[in-house]
């Protein structure tokens, strides 16, 4: 993805969309409703509608050796040690918060607030520790398809879905399998509709371009938004907890 634009004096920040990707972090999706499972839309093929959205796999850092990535940073020289002990970056998430910061919209105070809060969290109490949040499997049971006798089993992931009042913008949590490792790991996603989208032509009722990019427009107005974000990453287990106080050191040096 391209690095963001940054508008000193508006103080707005521009964040670019490919819309045509399809796979990584950001995706086109559409569904009626919240909480109905959302469908991949081939966007160069299918028109966009009013029930499209972005779906976002939002980062707030990056390792300083993953050099393809870290170019993307437009803080690239900032620097401080991941919970995992490497070497990180600000990026995405926290980029934004370090604009807003320096633009004197978000306050020292608001950010220690932040800290604070997560000191009070216990680990048993944070979103990956959580005993009710579990992956769920049904008791197997016999299904003949096609000749074949297998066993017949449901997998339930926990889902918890954030709506910020005010906003067209959701979070969503989801629980799922680590992928390289045993154990599970909360996931945090961000959703918005199309409609937040700013394109060359509207994007409503045509399909998009070759490589078409889009911005999505980070304001004094939303900024908020994703300060409450940041305080929710920190909350998704103890490394994430490390981490989101690491980097709001990073931004208040």
């Amino acid at each position: 993805m391209p690095k963001i634009l940054i508008d000193e004096t508006e103080c707005k920040i521009r964040v670019p969309i490919l819309l045509t990707a399809v796979s990584g972090k950001i995706r086109i999706k559409n569904r009626s409703i919240v909480n109905e499972y959302g469908t991949p839309v081939a966007v160069k093929k299918n028109a966009f509608t009013l029930s499209c959205y972005v779906e976002w796999q939002i980062g707030y850092d990056v390792v300083k050796k993953e050099t393809e990535k870290l170019a993307e940073s437009s803080l690239s020289e900032t620097e401080f040690i991941g919970a995992n002990g490497k070497i990180k970056a600000l990026y995405e998430l926290s980029e934004y918060i370090w604009y807003f910061y320096k633009w004197e919209i978000i306050s020292k105070n608001d950010l220690e607030n932040v800290i604070d809060y997560l000191n009070l969290v216990q680990n048993n109490n944070l979103i990956g520790n959580n005993s009710e949040l579990q992956i769920d499997r049904s008791h197997p049971i016999a299904k003949n398809i096609n000749g074949f006798d297998f066993e017949y089993t449901q997998v339930k992931y926990p889902l918890l879905i954030y709506k910020f009042n005010g906003y067209e913008i959701v979070t969503e949590i989801k629980i799922t399998e680590k992928q390289y490792a045993v154990g599970t790991q909360p996931m945090l996603y961000l959703y918005f509709p199309v409609t937040e989208l700013k394109a060359i032509n509207n994007l409503i009722g045509r399909t998009a371009e070759t490589k078409e990019v889009a911005y999505f427009e980070i304001t004094e107005s939303n900024i908020r938004v994703f300060l409450e974000m940041l305080k929710m990453f920190g909350i998704l287990s103890n490394s994430h907890k490390q981490d989101i106080s690491q980097i709001i050191n990073t931004i208040l040096a």
